[in-house]
């Protein structure tokens, strides 16, 4: 398997993935936020599409829009503080309504489809490189702005009287789950790109253990979700974003079956 220089690729994006998503998805967790993974990948459906309809390479197009819809989001949440799940109905309404007249129009290609179901064995050199350089600002500036997401994360209010600029690490943190998402969908695909933000923390949740050791847990088992199921779509033909999917829910049905036993 690893003779194959798309397979190398593949475990190569899929391994960054699985560090990188995790990271941002336990946050996302713990802050109520699992709403907004599902409007950002919608958002980097319309981005897509824009960069198969101007030419320009879809994972530019997804990485500049879906930043952009990230930042409505955070400046519209000021709007409707107390109804939060609006806001994210609007930039769905917006992206899926562009999505679908730009798909519609006939000017993208066939290749749009590997955008919603993922497409990981394809992933090139360029792509590969955008993913990593992503990556690494994502984690650097996670790293860097760790304890004051930490202390938002679980009390935002009283980091706003303890002088933490609240207002601005929640744009960055919501520009990183743009970035994110729109750096994954060529591996797992828009319509399953939850499944590797928020099961392998769900899946570490279960365990029940303090909030670094949860991290690690969610990191580790977005490992085994990304890379076991690559390993399976290879030997059994099938689509590796879906075969990644299943795997994560069985991981999770499994460590709640063996936490159980445990109890």
């Amino acid at each position: 398997m690893l003779s194959y220089e798309f397979m190398q690729k593949a475990l190569l994006a899929g391994l960054m993935i699985s560090i990188l998503c995790p990271s941002i998805g336990l946050f996302i967790v713990l802050r109520r936020y699992s709403m907004i993974g599902d409007t950002l990948s919608h958002s980097s459906f319309a981005g897509v599409a824009i960069g198969l309809v101007s030419g320009i390479n879809p994972l530019f197009t997804s990485l500049a829009f879906t930043t952009l819809c990230a930042v409505v989001i955070e400046f519209l949440r000021g709007y409707f503080k107390k109804y939060a799940e609006l806001v994210m109905s609007i930039v769905l309404t917006l992206s899926l309504g562009l999505a679908i007249i730009l798909v519609s129009s006939g000017k993208t290609t066939a290749k749009v489809s590997s955008y919603l179901f993922g497409s990981i064995l394809t992933v090139n050199s360029s792509e590969l490189l955008l993913i990593f350089i992503v990556s690494l600002i994502c984690m650097g500036v996670l790293y860097f702005f760790y304890n004051q997401l930490v202390y938002i994360t679980f009390d935002e209010e009283g980091a706003k009287v303890s002088g933490v600029k609240v207002k601005v690490i929640n744009y960055i943190f919501t520009l990183l789950i743009g970035a994110t998402i729109s750096v994954s969908i060529r591996i797992m695909g828009i319509l399953v790109i939850s499944s590797i933000i928020v099961v392998p923390v769900a899946t570490a949740l279960v365990i029940k253990k303090g909030f670094k050791t949860t991290l690690l847990l969610s990191i580790i088992f977005g490992m085994i979700d990304v890379l076991g199921g690559l390993v399976l779509s290879y030997y059994g033909n099938s689509a590796p974003g879906g075969t990644i999917a299943l795997m994560s829910v069985i991981t999770l049905i499994l460590v709640i079956i063996f936490n159980k036993k445990n109890y």
